[in-house]
């Protein structure tokens, strides 16, 4: 079996500006990408002010863009008319910018509502008209549900194209900040930053170490020998519906009787000395976070001293962790990671995103890519009688203004 291959940049593109010309009737003002992400280490952390590894990765979604023009001319003034591709398989919406809530019908509308609502808020605060009518056509290819940050990825590309068509310059902190807000209060998810802040601030080549509390990042290059490789296992899980905001909750109220503003004032050494203050279910949750955050730290480090072995270590002890301690893992994800562990080539595995379904990440040797995939995913699909879809990513860029020839903006 092949890897699963990362549809062409150029076909996402062409899909979205023929369905907006097909659709709106003119030309589009501007074309737009956000990627998804994998993170390599540090999970569930974000949210505790702690740190995370991710990359931003080639997979995106693509908008296409205009103020109105041709058959919307005569519309309201503040509409909004929303078309979703292959994301949402071409559902379609309109609404008007003025009094914008969330929709209970189109939740998937959500995802857009949300960062526009509060573009426009902040816009109109800092003095500015606000935003004006607009027309967006989507596409992607992040998989939905499956721990790449399909929903950051909508929220950060509807946000730049907005930002960008109406010219409101927001630093790219800001902009993932509004998302990450958009994404509490429109699709009720109490999401950390991390998945907007890297489809923000990617780089190519690089992962990034980002401090949740200060919100600085420092890129840290992966070893050009080795390959990311995601194991997406098919199974889905509902983030608002998980068991998500009840792990934030539960750290909360670890922190709270341990008397630190987060979980991230804590060291591994301090912690297990006032572990005993906890309840066992409470002492498992934090102590994975704790802990946690000292591998991201020992991952960085290693990742810059080429030191593949340790790495990969720390990538097995965060699954064990998740596992064990944190309650997020799943069959399905458990297997695809011993099966990607047991694997020639392969240095370590974890599954990776909010859990219970989804992605585990592997980093393996690049010359061992083909072997690992030819025999990972049928052992998988033999054992599940599902078919997974692995692939090899490397570090992308994030989020901007594309060219129509296809160059960065």
């Amino acid at each position: 079996m092949a890897p699963e291959q990362v549809r062409p940049a150029a076909s996402l593109a062409g899909e979205v500006l023929g369905a907006f010309r097909a659709r709106f009737g003119y030309e589009p003002q501007g074309l737009y990408r956000a990627p998804g992400r994998v993170n390599l280490i540090g999970e569930h952390t974000d949210y505790n002010d702690g740190f995370v590894l991710p990359m931003a990765i080639e997979r995106a979604v693509w908008v296409a863009a205009g103020r109105g023009g041709g058959s919307s001319a005569g519309r309201p003034a503040r509409q909004v008319r929303l078309l979703a591709l292959s994301l949402n398989a071409g559902h379609e919406t309109a609404f008007s910018l003025d009094g914008l809530a969330p929709d209970p019908e189109r939740r998937w509308s959500n995802y857009a509502r949300g960062p526009l609502a509060l573009l426009d808020r902040r816009a109109q605060q800092g003095g500015h008209p606000g935003l004006g009518s607009l027309d967006l056509a989507y596409a992607g290819d992040v998989p939905i549900g499956a721990g790449l940050s399909s929903s950051a990825a909508v929220e950060v590309a509807v946000a730049t194209a907005a930002a960008g068509l109406y010219g409101l310059n927001l630093p790219g902190l800001e902009l993932a900040r509004l998302c990450q807000r958009a994404e509490h209060e429109f699709t009720g998810t109490r999401c950390g930053l991390m998945d907007q802040l890297i489809s923000v601030a990617g780089q190519g080549g690089q992962a990034l170490l980002i401090d949740c509390r200060a919100f600085t990042w420092q890129a840290v290059p992966l070893p050009p020998g080795q390959a990311v490789v995601v194991c997406d296992t098919g199974v889905r899980r509902g983030l608002a519906g998980s068991a998500y905001n009840e792990r934030r909750t539960q750290c909360e109220e670890a922190a709270r009787r341990l008397d630190v503003a987060a979980l991230r004032d804590l060291d591994p050494g301090t912690f297990e000395d006032r572990a005993g203050e906890l309840p066992p279910l409470l002492r498992k949750r934090a102590r994975h976070v704790v802990h946690e955050n000292e591998r991201v730290r020992q991952a960085a480090v290693a990742l810059r001293q080429d030191d593949i072995a340790t790495f990969g270590w720390l990538m097995d002890e965060s699954h064990a962790s998740l596992r064990d301690l944190y309650g997020v893992s799943s069959e399905a994800l458990d297997l695809m990671v011993s099966l990607a562990q047991a694997r020639p080539g392969c240095h370590g595995a974890r599954m990776t995103g909010a859990g219970f379904g989804g992605c585990a990440v592997a980093l393996v040797d690049r010359e061992a890519v083909d072997e690992f995939v030819a025999a990972v995913a049928p052992a998988f699909q033999r054992q599940t009688q599902t078919t997974p879809a692995l692939y090899v990513t490397r570090p992308a860029p994030g989020a901007g203004r594309v060219d129509l020839d296809g160059g960065e903006g």
